[in-house]
Protein backbone atom coordinates (compact mmCIF):
# COMPACT_ATOMS: atom_id res chain seq x y z
CA UNK A 1 0.00 0.00 0.00
CA UNK A 2 1.32 3.32 -1.14
CA UNK A 3 1.42 6.34 1.80
CA UNK A 4 -0.46 9.36 0.48
CA UNK A 5 2.24 12.74 -0.11
CA UNK A 6 2.64 14.72 3.13
CA UNK A 7 0.65 17.99 2.81
CA UNK A 8 0.24 21.19 5.52
CA UNK A 9 -0.50 20.74 8.54
CA UNK A 10 -3.71 23.22 9.14
CA UNK A 11 -2.15 24.98 12.49
CA UNK A 12 -4.35 27.84 13.66
CA UNK A 13 -6.29 28.02 10.42
CA UNK A 14 -10.07 28.63 10.41
CA UNK A 15 -10.88 29.20 6.89
CA UNK A 16 -12.44 26.38 4.66
CA UNK A 17 -10.75 28.27 1.65
CA UNK A 18 -7.32 28.32 2.83
CA UNK A 19 -7.47 24.91 4.19
CA UNK A 20 -8.89 23.17 0.54
CA UNK A 21 -6.95 25.61 -1.70
CA UNK A 22 -3.57 25.92 0.12
CA UNK A 23 -2.32 22.38 0.02
CA UNK A 24 -3.23 21.71 4.13
CA UNK A 25 -5.35 18.06 5.20
CA UNK A 26 -8.95 18.61 5.84
CA UNK A 27 -10.93 16.11 7.39
CA UNK A 28 -13.62 16.24 6.08
CA UNK A 29 -17.44 16.70 8.09
CA UNK A 30 -19.51 17.37 5.60
CA UNK A 31 -21.27 14.12 6.10
CA UNK A 32 -22.45 15.45 9.43
CA UNK A 33 -23.07 18.73 8.15
CA UNK A 34 -25.45 17.62 5.30
CA UNK A 35 -27.32 15.62 8.33
CA UNK A 36 -27.63 18.86 10.17
CA UNK A 37 -29.58 20.31 7.22
CA UNK A 38 -31.65 17.68 6.98
CA UNK A 39 -32.66 17.57 10.10
CA UNK A 40 -33.58 20.93 11.62
CA UNK A 41 -33.12 24.61 11.30
CA UNK A 42 -32.00 26.18 14.69
CA UNK A 43 -29.22 24.94 16.59
CA UNK A 44 -26.68 24.63 19.18
CA UNK A 45 -22.91 23.41 19.76
CA UNK A 46 -20.92 23.41 23.21
CA UNK A 47 -17.40 22.17 22.21
CA UNK A 48 -14.51 23.69 24.25
CA UNK A 49 -11.79 25.81 23.16
CA UNK A 50 -10.05 24.79 20.04
CA UNK A 51 -12.37 21.84 18.91
CA UNK A 52 -12.44 23.38 15.26
CA UNK A 53 -15.89 25.50 15.91
CA UNK A 54 -14.40 28.36 13.83
CA UNK A 55 -13.82 25.94 11.24
CA UNK A 56 -17.03 24.32 11.43
CA UNK A 57 -18.75 27.68 10.72
CA UNK A 58 -16.81 28.85 8.00
CA UNK A 59 -17.55 26.04 6.10
CA UNK A 60 -21.21 26.41 7.04
CA UNK A 61 -20.72 29.98 5.41
CA UNK A 62 -19.21 28.68 1.84
CA UNK A 63 -21.56 26.32 1.88
CA UNK A 64 -24.59 28.36 1.92
CA UNK A 65 -22.93 30.78 -0.20
CA UNK A 66 -22.63 28.21 -2.88
CA UNK A 67 -18.76 28.27 -3.24
CA UNK A 68 -19.22 24.69 -4.94
CA UNK A 69 -15.04 24.79 -6.55
CA UNK A 70 -14.48 24.00 -2.45
CA UNK A 71 -16.37 21.17 -2.42
CA UNK A 72 -15.79 19.21 -5.20
CA UNK A 73 -14.25 15.31 -3.74
CA UNK A 74 -16.61 16.08 -0.63
CA UNK A 75 -19.31 14.25 0.53
CA UNK A 76 -21.92 17.05 -0.08
CA UNK A 77 -21.10 17.64 -3.26
CA UNK A 78 -23.40 16.38 -5.06
CA UNK A 79 -25.96 16.02 -2.88
CA UNK A 80 -25.86 20.04 -2.63
CA UNK A 81 -28.20 22.86 -4.64
CA UNK A 82 -25.20 25.20 -5.73
CA UNK A 83 -27.35 27.26 -7.47
CA UNK A 84 -29.19 28.52 -4.29
CA UNK A 85 -27.27 30.96 -2.42
CA UNK A 86 -27.70 32.57 1.13
CA UNK A 87 -26.98 35.47 2.65
CA UNK A 88 -24.89 34.87 5.58
CA UNK A 89 -24.52 37.16 8.91
CA UNK A 90 -21.56 35.87 10.69
CA UNK A 91 -21.22 37.17 14.20
CA UNK A 92 -18.17 36.11 16.85
CA UNK A 93 -16.76 37.18 20.11
CA UNK A 94 -13.74 35.40 19.84
CA UNK A 95 -11.44 38.43 19.70
CA UNK A 96 -9.82 40.48 22.44
CA UNK A 97 -11.86 40.79 26.19
CA UNK A 98 -14.68 43.04 26.62
CA UNK A 99 -15.09 44.05 30.40
CA UNK A 100 -18.23 46.51 29.68
CA UNK A 101 -21.84 46.22 28.53
CA UNK A 102 -20.94 49.64 26.82
CA UNK A 103 -17.61 47.76 24.76
CA UNK A 104 -20.06 45.05 23.81
CA UNK A 105 -22.25 47.46 22.35
CA UNK A 106 -19.80 49.24 20.55
CA UNK A 107 -18.51 45.46 19.34
CA UNK A 108 -21.93 44.12 18.00
CA UNK A 109 -22.54 47.45 16.43
CA UNK A 110 -19.31 46.91 14.81
CA UNK A 111 -19.91 43.89 13.38
CA UNK A 112 -23.43 44.61 12.69
CA UNK A 113 -22.46 47.25 10.54
CA UNK A 114 -19.28 45.30 8.60
CA UNK A 115 -22.24 42.55 7.70
CA UNK A 116 -24.68 45.39 6.43
CA UNK A 117 -21.76 46.70 4.42
CA UNK A 118 -20.76 43.06 3.02
CA UNK A 119 -24.40 41.99 2.45
CA UNK A 120 -24.74 45.77 0.33
CA UNK A 121 -27.87 46.08 2.69
CA UNK A 122 -28.19 50.03 4.23
CA UNK A 123 -29.90 51.25 7.70
CA UNK A 124 -32.86 53.07 6.94
CA UNK A 125 -33.05 54.16 10.31
CA UNK A 126 -31.25 54.50 13.74
CA UNK A 127 -32.78 52.17 16.22
CA UNK A 128 -31.26 49.85 18.97
CA UNK A 129 -29.26 46.57 18.67
CA UNK A 130 -31.82 44.72 18.83
CA UNK A 131 -33.71 46.51 15.60
CA UNK A 132 -30.46 46.65 13.69
CA UNK A 133 -30.06 43.29 14.06
CA UNK A 134 -33.81 42.78 12.94
CA UNK A 135 -33.61 44.59 9.90
CA UNK A 136 -30.31 43.59 8.78
CA UNK A 137 -31.85 40.01 8.68
CA UNK A 138 -35.32 41.20 7.23
CA UNK A 139 -33.54 43.62 4.78
CA UNK A 140 -31.18 40.42 3.40
CA UNK A 141 -33.77 38.22 3.03
CA UNK A 142 -35.18 41.02 0.81
CA UNK A 143 -32.51 41.93 -0.88
CA UNK A 144 -31.03 38.61 -1.77
CA UNK A 145 -34.09 36.61 -2.44
CA UNK A 146 -33.34 33.85 0.06
CA UNK A 147 -33.57 33.23 3.58
CA UNK A 148 -30.91 34.42 5.72
CA UNK A 149 -27.90 31.85 7.78
CA UNK A 150 -27.01 33.35 10.74
CA UNK A 151 -23.67 31.81 12.49
CA UNK A 152 -22.60 33.07 15.93
CA UNK A 153 -19.01 32.32 17.06
CA UNK A 154 -17.50 32.17 20.82
CA UNK A 155 -21.27 33.71 21.78
CA UNK A 156 -20.12 33.21 25.13
CA UNK A 157 -16.86 34.70 25.53
CA UNK A 158 -17.58 37.61 26.69
CA UNK A 159 -19.37 36.09 29.83
CA UNK A 160 -16.75 33.37 30.78
CA UNK A 161 -14.17 36.38 30.15
CA UNK A 162 -15.83 37.89 33.55
CA UNK A 163 -16.84 35.05 35.59
CA UNK A 164 -14.88 36.17 38.61
CA UNK A 165 -16.53 39.49 38.52
CA UNK A 166 -20.51 38.01 38.65
CA UNK A 167 -21.75 41.78 38.14
CA UNK A 168 -19.94 42.62 35.20
CA UNK A 169 -20.88 39.12 33.81
CA UNK A 170 -24.44 39.46 34.61
CA UNK A 171 -24.22 42.96 32.69
CA UNK A 172 -22.73 41.14 29.58
CA UNK A 173 -25.04 38.54 29.48
CA UNK A 174 -28.15 40.83 29.35
CA UNK A 175 -26.02 43.08 26.72
CA UNK A 176 -25.87 39.26 24.60
CA UNK A 177 -28.87 38.37 25.44
CA UNK A 178 -30.72 41.59 23.97
CA UNK A 179 -28.85 40.70 20.58
CA UNK A 180 -30.17 36.68 20.77
CA UNK A 181 -33.70 37.48 21.71
CA UNK A 182 -34.27 39.40 17.66
CA UNK A 183 -33.82 35.16 16.60
CA UNK A 184 -37.28 34.17 17.93
CA UNK A 185 -39.27 36.19 15.53
CA UNK A 186 -37.12 36.13 12.88
CA UNK A 187 -38.07 32.86 11.70
CA UNK A 188 -39.72 33.77 8.40
CA UNK A 189 -36.08 34.89 8.00
CA UNK A 190 -34.05 32.46 8.37
CA UNK A 191 -32.82 29.15 6.84
CA UNK A 192 -30.36 28.29 9.11
CA UNK A 193 -28.95 29.17 12.87
CA UNK A 194 -26.16 27.72 14.65
CA UNK A 195 -24.70 29.09 18.03
CA UNK A 196 -21.44 27.49 19.13
CA UNK A 197 -19.21 28.20 22.43
CA UNK A 198 -17.78 26.62 25.08
CA UNK A 199 -20.30 27.09 28.16
CA UNK A 200 -24.35 25.67 27.72
CA UNK A 201 -26.41 28.87 29.65
CA UNK A 202 -29.69 28.18 30.38
CA UNK A 203 -32.22 29.35 27.36
CA UNK A 204 -33.95 31.64 30.45
CA UNK A 205 -30.80 33.17 31.27
CA UNK A 206 -29.37 34.14 27.50
CA UNK A 207 -31.99 32.95 24.67
CA UNK A 208 -35.11 34.62 26.30
CA UNK A 209 -38.07 31.96 25.06
CA UNK A 210 -35.62 30.94 21.66
CA UNK A 211 -37.47 26.99 23.03
CA UNK A 212 -36.71 25.95 18.99
CA UNK A 213 -32.93 25.89 19.34
CA UNK A 214 -31.96 22.35 19.32
CA UNK A 215 -28.95 21.55 21.83
CA UNK A 216 -26.98 18.90 19.56
CA UNK A 217 -24.19 19.22 22.50
CA UNK A 218 -24.67 15.46 23.83
CA UNK A 219 -26.63 13.99 20.50
CA UNK A 220 -24.57 10.97 19.56
CA UNK A 221 -24.90 11.25 15.73
CA UNK A 222 -23.05 14.56 15.84
CA UNK A 223 -20.43 13.14 18.31
CA UNK A 224 -17.63 13.59 16.01
CA UNK A 225 -18.74 17.09 14.18
CA UNK A 226 -15.61 18.77 16.05
CA UNK A 227 -12.38 16.93 16.52
CA UNK A 228 -10.71 13.83 14.60
CA UNK A 229 -11.40 10.04 14.99
CA UNK A 230 -8.97 7.20 15.13
CA UNK A 231 -10.26 6.75 11.70
CA UNK A 232 -9.10 10.21 10.54
CA UNK A 233 -5.26 10.08 12.70
CA UNK A 234 -5.06 6.58 10.87
CA UNK A 235 -6.40 7.48 7.04
CA UNK A 236 -6.16 11.31 6.63
CA UNK A 237 -2.91 11.84 8.69
CA UNK A 238 -1.09 9.08 7.76
CA UNK A 239 1.99 10.45 6.19
CA UNK A 240 2.59 12.17 9.66
CA UNK A 241 2.36 8.77 11.69
CA UNK A 242 6.11 7.36 10.89
CA UNK A 243 8.11 7.60 13.62
CA UNK A 244 5.75 8.23 16.29
CA UNK A 245 4.37 5.85 18.84
CA UNK A 246 0.95 5.12 17.89
CA UNK A 247 -1.19 3.93 21.00
CA UNK A 248 0.76 6.95 23.08
CA UNK A 249 -1.03 9.39 20.51
CA UNK A 250 -4.44 7.77 21.42
CA UNK A 251 -3.43 7.46 24.95
CA UNK A 252 -2.24 10.89 25.32
CA UNK A 253 -4.72 12.95 23.41
CA UNK A 254 -7.56 10.52 22.55
CA UNK A 255 -10.83 9.95 24.81
CA UNK A 256 -13.16 13.13 24.41
CA UNK A 257 -16.89 11.57 23.88
CA UNK A 258 -20.20 13.65 23.85
CA UNK A 259 -22.37 10.77 24.55
CA UNK A 260 -22.40 7.60 25.88
CA UNK A 261 -19.49 4.91 26.08
CA UNK A 262 -20.35 3.72 22.69
CA UNK A 263 -19.85 6.85 20.79
CA UNK A 264 -17.39 7.54 19.10
CA UNK A 265 -14.26 9.54 20.94
CA UNK A 266 -11.92 12.06 19.30
CA UNK A 267 -9.12 13.93 19.47
CA UNK A 268 -8.41 17.68 19.69
CA UNK A 269 -7.14 18.80 16.19
CA UNK A 270 -5.19 21.42 17.75
CA UNK A 271 -2.93 19.11 20.34
CA UNK A 272 -2.29 16.54 17.03
CA UNK A 273 -1.46 18.85 14.53
CA UNK A 274 1.04 20.08 17.15
CA UNK A 275 2.43 16.62 17.63
CA UNK A 276 3.09 15.85 14.11
CA UNK A 277 4.49 19.75 13.40
CA UNK A 278 6.82 19.16 16.44
CA UNK A 279 7.50 15.07 17.09
CA UNK A 280 7.71 15.61 20.72
CA UNK A 281 4.68 15.23 22.78
CA UNK A 282 3.63 17.82 24.97
CA UNK A 283 -0.14 19.44 26.99
CA UNK A 284 -0.35 21.57 23.38
CA UNK A 285 -4.51 22.43 24.35
CA UNK A 286 -3.77 22.82 28.13
CA UNK A 287 -1.32 25.40 27.91
CA UNK A 288 -3.39 26.92 25.12
CA UNK A 289 -6.90 26.85 26.06
CA UNK A 290 -7.14 26.61 30.33
CA UNK A 291 -8.83 30.12 31.49
CA UNK A 292 -7.19 31.14 34.92
CA UNK A 293 -10.85 31.47 36.56
CA UNK A 294 -11.03 27.42 36.51
CA UNK A 295 -7.99 26.84 38.73
CA UNK A 296 -9.26 29.60 40.50
CA UNK A 297 -12.78 28.38 41.27
CA UNK A 298 -11.95 24.83 42.19
CA UNK A 299 -9.29 26.26 44.92
CA UNK A 300 -12.51 28.18 46.00
CA UNK A 301 -14.35 25.00 46.27
CA UNK A 302 -11.86 22.61 47.26
CA UNK A 303 -12.47 20.34 44.78
CA UNK A 304 -11.68 16.43 45.55
CA UNK A 305 -9.34 15.95 43.27
CA UNK A 306 -9.29 12.18 43.22
CA UNK A 307 -13.07 12.38 41.73
CA UNK A 308 -11.81 14.04 38.86
CA UNK A 309 -11.35 10.35 37.49
CA UNK A 310 -14.85 9.12 38.18
CA UNK A 311 -17.25 11.52 38.79
CA UNK A 312 -21.13 10.82 38.77
CA UNK A 313 -24.11 13.35 37.91
CA UNK A 314 -27.26 13.86 36.80
CA UNK A 315 -28.18 14.83 33.28
CA UNK A 316 -29.43 18.30 34.23
CA UNK A 317 -26.09 19.28 36.20
CA UNK A 318 -24.34 18.95 33.35
CA UNK A 319 -25.92 21.74 31.66
CA UNK A 320 -26.35 24.13 34.78
CA UNK A 321 -23.91 26.98 34.49
CA UNK A 322 -24.69 30.52 34.68
CA UNK A 323 -23.24 33.32 36.48
CA UNK A 324 -24.98 33.02 39.46
CA UNK A 325 -25.11 29.28 39.41
CA UNK A 326 -21.88 27.51 38.39
CA UNK A 327 -21.99 23.89 38.65
CA UNK A 328 -18.27 22.73 38.71
CA UNK A 329 -19.21 19.39 37.26
CA UNK A 330 -20.84 21.63 34.60
CA UNK A 331 -18.01 23.90 33.95
CA UNK A 332 -15.38 21.24 34.24
CA UNK A 333 -17.32 19.48 31.43
CA UNK A 334 -18.25 22.07 29.18
CA UNK A 335 -14.39 23.35 28.96
CA UNK A 336 -13.14 20.01 28.24
CA UNK A 337 -11.22 18.65 31.23
CA UNK A 338 -13.68 16.30 31.82
CA UNK A 339 -15.68 13.94 28.99
CA UNK A 340 -18.30 11.24 29.71
CA UNK A 341 -17.27 7.84 30.02
CA UNK A 342 -20.42 6.08 30.82
CA UNK A 343 -24.13 6.49 30.47
CA UNK A 344 -26.98 4.71 32.40
CA UNK A 345 -30.92 4.96 32.49
CA UNK A 346 -31.63 3.19 35.45
CA UNK A 347 -35.29 4.80 35.49
CA UNK A 348 -36.87 5.85 31.52
CA UNK A 349 -35.82 9.08 30.92
CA UNK A 350 -33.43 9.49 34.43
CA UNK A 351 -29.82 9.48 32.97
CA UNK A 352 -26.55 8.87 35.24
CA UNK A 353 -23.28 10.39 33.77
CA UNK A 354 -19.95 9.32 34.83
CA UNK A 355 -17.17 12.16 34.05
CA UNK A 356 -13.28 11.10 33.77
CA UNK A 357 -10.33 12.47 32.45
CA UNK A 358 -10.77 12.42 28.49
CA UNK A 359 -6.81 11.69 28.07
CA UNK A 360 -3.68 11.50 29.74
CA UNK A 361 -2.30 15.05 28.87
CA UNK A 362 -5.71 16.17 31.03
CA UNK A 363 -4.94 14.62 33.89
CA UNK A 364 -1.25 15.16 33.96
CA UNK A 365 -1.64 18.71 32.84
CA UNK A 366 -4.62 19.47 35.14
CA UNK A 367 -2.97 17.85 38.20
CA UNK A 368 0.05 20.25 37.82
CA UNK A 369 -2.21 22.73 37.53
CA UNK A 370 -3.96 22.40 40.81
CA UNK A 371 -0.69 21.12 42.99
CA UNK A 372 -0.05 24.44 44.23
CA UNK A 373 -3.92 24.64 45.15
CA UNK A 374 -3.37 21.91 47.19
CA UNK A 375 0.24 24.05 49.26
CA UNK A 376 2.36 22.05 47.38
CA UNK A 377 5.28 24.19 46.75
CA UNK A 378 8.58 23.35 44.40
CA UNK A 379 6.00 20.56 42.61
CA UNK A 380 8.49 20.68 39.25
CA UNK A 381 10.93 19.47 41.91
CA UNK A 382 8.51 17.23 44.29
CA UNK A 383 7.89 15.12 40.64
CA UNK A 384 11.42 14.52 39.85
CA UNK A 385 11.59 13.20 43.54
CA UNK A 386 8.96 11.24 42.76
CA UNK A 387 10.02 10.08 39.16
CA UNK A 388 13.23 9.09 41.00
CA UNK A 389 11.47 6.97 43.47
CA UNK A 390 9.53 5.15 41.52
CA UNK A 391 11.57 4.38 38.34
CA UNK A 392 14.33 2.64 41.30
CA UNK A 393 11.01 0.76 43.03
CA UNK A 394 12.21 2.60 46.07
CA UNK A 395 9.96 2.12 48.01
CA UNK A 396 12.07 3.66 51.59
CA UNK A 397 12.99 6.32 49.73
CA UNK A 398 9.14 7.12 48.38
CA UNK A 399 7.87 6.79 52.01
CA UNK A 400 10.17 9.07 52.97
CA UNK A 401 9.67 11.79 50.24
CA UNK A 402 6.06 11.50 51.12
CA UNK A 403 6.06 12.41 54.47
CA UNK A 404 8.55 15.03 53.42
CA UNK A 405 5.59 16.30 50.95
CA UNK A 406 3.00 16.84 53.98
CA UNK A 407 5.49 18.09 56.06
CA UNK A 408 6.13 21.17 53.85
CA UNK A 409 2.61 21.76 53.34
CA UNK A 410 2.01 25.39 54.96
CA UNK A 411 0.20 25.54 58.32
CA UNK A 412 -1.46 28.45 57.28
CA UNK A 413 -3.09 26.65 54.60
CA UNK A 414 -4.92 24.09 56.82
CA UNK A 415 -6.48 27.12 58.46
CA UNK A 416 -7.62 29.33 55.15
CA UNK A 417 -8.57 26.61 52.73
CA UNK A 418 -11.95 25.12 52.60
CA UNK A 419 -10.49 21.58 51.26
CA UNK A 420 -8.57 21.02 54.83
CA UNK A 421 -11.97 21.08 56.47
CA UNK A 422 -12.35 17.25 55.23
CA UNK A 423 -10.44 14.56 55.14
CA UNK A 424 -10.10 14.21 51.29
CA UNK A 425 -7.37 16.96 51.34
CA UNK A 426 -4.82 14.19 52.36
CA UNK A 427 -5.90 11.55 49.51
CA UNK A 428 -6.39 15.37 46.95
CA UNK A 429 -2.48 15.80 47.64
CA UNK A 430 -1.72 12.23 47.26
CA UNK A 431 -3.70 11.43 44.16
CA UNK A 432 -2.54 14.42 42.49
CA UNK A 433 0.93 14.24 43.17
CA UNK A 434 1.28 11.06 41.28
CA UNK A 435 -1.04 12.17 38.74
CA UNK A 436 1.16 15.02 37.50
CA UNK A 437 3.93 13.18 36.79
CA UNK A 438 1.90 11.48 34.13
CA UNK A 439 1.80 7.68 35.31
CA UNK A 440 -1.02 5.75 35.04
CA UNK A 441 -3.61 6.46 37.96
CA UNK A 442 -6.66 4.55 38.58
CA UNK A 443 -8.83 5.67 41.67
CA UNK A 444 -11.07 3.31 43.28
CA UNK A 445 -10.55 0.12 40.41
CA UNK A 446 -13.31 -2.04 41.28
CA UNK A 447 -13.00 -5.82 41.46
CA UNK A 448 -15.02 -8.67 42.81
CA UNK A 449 -13.87 -7.96 46.25
CA UNK A 450 -14.59 -4.40 46.23
CA UNK A 451 -12.97 -1.23 45.16
CA UNK A 452 -9.14 -0.53 45.83
CA UNK A 453 -8.46 3.26 46.48
CA UNK A 454 -5.68 3.67 44.00
CA UNK A 455 -3.86 1.87 41.44
CA UNK A 456 -0.37 3.04 40.25
CA UNK A 457 1.43 1.84 37.02
CA UNK A 458 5.19 2.83 36.82
CA UNK A 459 8.03 1.52 34.87
CA UNK A 460 6.88 -2.68 34.75
CA UNK A 461 5.73 -2.33 38.18
CA UNK A 462 2.05 -2.30 39.84
CA UNK A 463 1.37 -0.31 43.77
CA UNK A 464 -2.21 -0.63 44.96
CA UNK A 465 -2.69 2.18 47.44
CA UNK A 466 -5.42 1.52 50.59
CA UNK A 467 -5.62 4.86 52.61
CA UNK A 468 -6.87 4.85 55.98
CA UNK A 469 -7.16 8.31 58.25
CA UNK A 470 -6.60 7.52 62.39
CA UNK A 471 -6.70 10.56 65.15
CA UNK A 472 -2.84 9.87 65.86
CA UNK A 473 -1.28 6.67 65.84
CA UNK A 474 -1.11 4.03 63.26
CA UNK A 475 -3.64 1.15 63.25
CA UNK A 476 -2.50 -1.15 60.64
CA UNK A 477 -5.62 -1.03 58.96
CA UNK A 478 -4.80 -0.43 55.45
CA UNK A 479 -2.74 -3.04 54.34
CA UNK A 480 -4.80 -5.14 56.68
CA UNK A 481 -7.66 -4.24 54.23
CA UNK A 482 -5.74 -4.63 51.09
CA UNK A 483 -4.30 -8.14 52.06
CA UNK A 484 -8.26 -9.32 53.61
CA UNK A 485 -10.18 -8.32 50.53
CA UNK A 486 -7.59 -10.37 48.22
CA UNK A 487 -7.50 -6.65 46.00
CA UNK A 488 -4.22 -8.51 44.21
CA UNK A 489 -6.10 -10.96 42.35
CA UNK A 490 -7.34 -8.93 39.70
CA UNK A 491 -4.15 -8.08 38.53
CA UNK A 492 -1.60 -11.46 38.77
CA UNK A 493 -2.22 -11.85 35.26
CA UNK A 494 -0.45 -8.48 34.14
CA UNK A 495 3.22 -10.46 34.69
CA UNK A 496 4.05 -7.47 36.76
CA UNK A 497 5.75 -7.24 40.51
CA UNK A 498 2.57 -5.88 42.63
CA UNK A 499 3.03 -3.73 45.94
CA UNK A 500 0.55 -3.49 48.50
CA UNK A 501 1.46 -0.69 50.34
CA UNK A 502 -1.07 0.50 53.35
CA UNK A 503 -0.99 3.98 54.23
CA UNK A 504 -2.12 5.51 57.27
CA UNK A 505 -2.47 9.59 57.61
CA UNK A 506 -2.70 11.29 61.60
CA UNK A 507 -5.66 13.84 61.38
CA UNK A 508 -3.95 15.19 64.56
CA UNK A 509 -0.62 15.05 63.08
CA UNK A 510 -1.14 16.27 59.71
CA UNK A 511 1.59 13.85 58.24
CA UNK A 512 1.87 9.76 57.23
CA UNK A 513 2.21 7.63 60.23
CA UNK A 514 1.89 4.09 58.92
CA UNK A 515 3.75 3.51 55.11
CA UNK A 516 3.31 -0.21 54.93
CA UNK A 517 4.75 -2.38 51.94
CA UNK A 518 4.26 -6.04 51.43
CA UNK A 519 4.56 -7.68 47.61
CA UNK A 520 1.73 -9.76 46.46
CA UNK A 521 2.68 -13.44 45.59
CA UNK A 522 1.96 -14.16 41.85
CA UNK A 523 0.49 -17.12 40.61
Amino acid sequence: MVTPARKKLPIGIQTFADIIEGGYYYVDKTPLIHRLMDEGKYYFLSRPRRFGKSLLLDTLACLFEGREALFRGLYIHDKWEWQRRHPVIRLSFGDGVLQSREALDVRIRDQLFRERDRLGVSLKRETDIAGEFSALIRDAHAQHGERVVVLIDEYDKPILDNLLEPERARALREGLKNLYSVLKDADPHLAFVLLTGVSKFSKVSLFSGLNNLNDITLDAPYATLCGYTDADIDQVFAPELPGLDREAIRHWYNGYRWGGQDVTSVYNPFDVLLLFQKRVFGPYWFESATPTFLVELLRQRGVFTPQLERWEVEAALLGRFDVDDIATEALLFQAGYLTVKAVEEPLLGYRLYTLGFPNQEVETSLSQALLPVLGVEGAPLERKTLFTRLRDHDLAGLEAHLKALYAGLPHDWYRNNPIARYEGHYASVFYSHFAALGVRVTVEDASHHGRVDMTVEAFGHLYLFEFKVVEQLPEGRALEQLKAKGYADKYRDRGMPIHLVGVEFSREQRQVVAFEVEQAKLG
